[in-house]
């Protein structure tokens, strides 16, 4: 087996996007999103390299957190944890709020990622899905969308061993079963296909295309597709606003769902 294969920790840093919120919930209320499914790939991994060998996974990522936040709540804790692959997926939350200074957004995120770059063997970022084919509206955070896309290629080009996993020109994302209710998180299949682009860009053998559009979905009827938009507003979109509106967030006052770097699976 390839050396690049004998990772023996993980720690990932993020925010909902890392920590895996999707429509599949764990026996410990946890989400299983595609960190967690790497993880559990680079730990059968090193088992079969290595009879017993222990792999160790944090995941530090919280739903709803800013660039700074994620740098000053979960950056040194990564630093400290030490491990050998790092992942850093940041900033979109910042680029969809009005009046994003992205100039901060860009020294915070390249700030974060060089100071795990030292310390880290393998340093995985990302190029986010891209809203405009999706989202009503997001036209307007396109120009911020590229440049934040262009600064993390930059970052990558400038270090060895920074890997760019690019979801933003796979089609197959605008596919709504790519997506969980809340049409903002990825479902099951969405973090599978992450994962498994994560695991290529980390030089494994392909276990499938992740690229490949889904088989052709069945016809909704319109009166369905308006009690999904319906529930949709009143389930999501309004609590959304609501937490706007009053300076909260989804985040507050959670805590990390792995905040050691503890043996992986327990």
């Amino acid at each position: 087996m390839n050396q690049v294969h004998r990772i023996r920790s993980m720690v990932a840093l993020g925010d909902s996007f890392t920590e895996g919120m999707c429509d599949t919930v764990l026996p410990d209320g946890h989400y299983r999103g595609w960190a967690d499914r790497v993880a559990e790939r680079l730990a059968a991994e090193l088992a079969r390299a290595e009879d017993g060998a222990e792999f160790r996974y944090a995941n530090l990522a919280v739903r709803g957190k800013l660039i700074g936040q994620i740098a000053d709540e979960q950056g040194d804790a990564a630093v400290a944890l030490g491990g050998e692959l790092v992942t850093l997926a940041g900033g979109l939350n910042d680029v969809m709020r009005p009046g994003c200074d992205l100039d901060h957004v860009e020294r915070t995120l390249g700030g974060l990622a060089e100071k795990l770059a030292v310390g880290a063997r393998q340093v995985v970022m990302f190029y986010s899905v891209d809203p405009s084919r999706r989202m009503r509206g997001s036209a307007r955070i396109m120009p911020q969308t590229l440049r934040l896309q262009r600064f993390v290629g930059d970052l990558a080009r400038r270090h060895d061993n920074i890997a760019v996993v690019d979801l933003f020109h796979l089609r197959a994302f605008d596919d709504p079963r790519m997506w969980a209710e809340d049409r903002l998180h990825f479902s099951a299949e969405g973090h599978r296909r992450v994962a498994e682009a994560v695991l290529q860009a980390l030089g494994f053998e392909p276990e499938f295309d992740w690229r490949e559009p889904l088989p052709p979905a069945p016809p909704v009827p319109r009166i369905g597709k308006l009690r999904a938009d319906l529930r949709w507003l009143r389930v999501h979109v309004g609590p959304w606003v609501l937490r706007r509106l009053t300076g909260k967030s989804s985040g507050d006052g959670r805590p990390a769902k792995r905040p050691t770097l503890d043996r992986f699976p327990a």
